[in-house]
């Protein structure tokens, strides 16, 4: 009889345990979660509305009074010569003028003895801000045949920019963040799972580059000035938790 109630227990009490066993798992699948963290991208290329060409008109003279007019006209004949191509005065801009005095250096006998006064050279940089590019690029371009009227000018590349940037890059932002979504939905598909809420979403840095090309990206982000037509492009990592479709 006692071996009896002692097999009966160990029989109840094995019971037991694999009813808590199974319970125990049933609640560590009904809880179980996992993230899946993906890279989405957003991406568009537009073209810059807005030039900028910046140059320097100088004069070199031994009197400074003389000087000055000297870069006054050259001044004025820079600003005649861009309203002649199409490019409103609005648009055109000189600072303040700036005046280095010269020197040349005096030798005796190859000895260097020090220096002498040799004049005053004058100089004004200038920009043109439009949103005229067209007009703008065809005038710079034609800028430096001033040289053979003898005017001493030097005119840099055109930098080229987008006044509805800031749109854009929320576009983009919109555009990645949707873009992971997307892959992370996919995966949790193919995967047996569903997706569930977004734990972490972090932009990357926007880079700016040449609509055509080769340019690096910077860690830092990129800013192309140089080209028309260019192409922005960000990344949105994301962090989506995933449950099972079958709880």
């Amino acid at each position: 009889m006692n071996n009896l109630w002692k097999y009966i227990i160990i029989a109840t009490s094995v019971v037991l345990a694999a009813i808590v066993l199974s319970t125990a798992y049933t609640q560590r699948y009904r809880s179980m979660t996992g993230t899946i963290t993906v890279t989405g991208l957003g991406e568009t290329e537009f073209t810059s509305d807005l030039i900028v060409i910046e140059g320097r008109v100088e004069v070199e003279n031994y009197d400074a009074a003389e000087g000055y007019n000297n870069l006054e006209a050259s001044r004025n004949r820079v600003v005649d010569f861009l309203v002649s191509k199409g490019v409103h005065r609005e648009a055109i801009s000189f600072d303040m003028p700036y005046t280095n005095e010269l020197s040349t250096s005096v030798y005796e006998d190859g000895n260097y003895m020090g220096s002498r006064f040799a004049g005053y050279e004058l100089s004004q940089s200038f920009s043109i801000e439009s949103t005229d590019v067209d007009a703008v690029e065809s005038a710079a371009r034609a800028l430096p045949s001033l040289i053979g009227e003898g005017i001493d000018i030097t005119v840099y590349n055109p930098m080229y920019y987008y006044s509805k940037l800031e749109s854009v890059k929320l576009d983009l932002l919109a555009a990645a963040a949707a873009d992971a979504r997307e892959r992370a939905l996919q995966i949790a598909t193919n995967s047996g799972a569903a997706l569930g809420n977004l734990a972490m979403s972090r932009a990357g840095v926007f880079q700016i580059t040449a609509a055509t090309g080769d340019e690096e990206f910077s860690a830092g982000g990129s800013f192309n000035l140089s080209s028309r037509e260019k192409k922005a492009r960000v990344t949105v990592r994301a962090e989506y938790k995933i449950k099972p479709i079958k709880e």
